[in-house]
């Protein structure tokens, strides 16, 4: 399961880029989880690219 913590999430945008067939952008600019495997990237990879650590594997 992927979740991405909203309070800690700056909206940045590294997530969406890496994987955006699974995080995408709020209405308020936080990023969300809406699936749970990326073809691209381990999730791992995306989540210790994340510079605040929001999102959570």
């Amino acid at each position: 399961m992927v979740v991405v913590d909203q309070s800690l999430c700056i909206g940045c945008g590294v997530c969406v880029d890496m994987c955006p067939e699974v995080f995408a952008l709020t209405d308020d600019g936080k990023a969300q989880a809406i699936k749970t495997e990326c073809e691209l990237h381990s999730l791992e990879e995306v989540a210790s690219a994340c510079p605040v650590e929001a999102i959570d594997v």
